[in-house]
């Protein structure tokens, strides 16, 4: 089964994201009081999977959930492999739309600088808001296409 294993915020982009108990989504907005929220962007959310941490990790690298940024953090689901297009049921009430796979990191980018190396570009799914609701750690993820 594919769960939530921590929903994370920031104030600023390009930073780490801390780490919170739960995340309200807001439809065609994103994370609510996160940096990267936008009704312009396709990008409104952020996810990526614990077993692409787990990679960093193995490289030496202290790091967690939110050190790249995401707002999701997941496991037990290839994100990578997901066509954009695809939508994802996330808890009780959320809908996510995956939008784009990967990202090019920017210059300057705290994650990047902290860690030598940066997962986003190849693994980091972005993803915008269908129906929004609350998430928190231990939620199910299901794919619905």
């Amino acid at each position: 089964m594919s769960t939530v294993i921590a929903v994370c915020r920031s104030d600023e982009k390009g930073v780490t994201k801390e780490v919170v108990a739960e995340v309200t989504l807001k439809e065609d907005y994103g994370v609510e009081n996160d940096a990267h929220a936008d009704s312009v962007t396709h990008r409104q959310v952020s996810l990526l999977a614990t077993e692409s941490i787990e990679k960093m990790r193995d490289l030496g690298l202290d790091v967690g959930p939110g050190d790249f940024a995401e707002n999701i953090t997941t496991e037990g689901i290839e994100l990578s492999s997901l066509m954009p297009g695809t939508r994802l049921s996330v808890g009780e009430e959320v809908t996510l739309e995956i939008t784009q796979i990967g990202k090019e990191c920017h210059s300057g980018c705290a994650i990047l600088k902290l860690t030598g190396k940066c997962i986003m570009p190849k693994e980091g799914v972005f993803a915008r808001v269908i129906r929004g609701g609350v998430i928190h750690a231990g939620d199910a993820i299901k794919t619905t296409h």
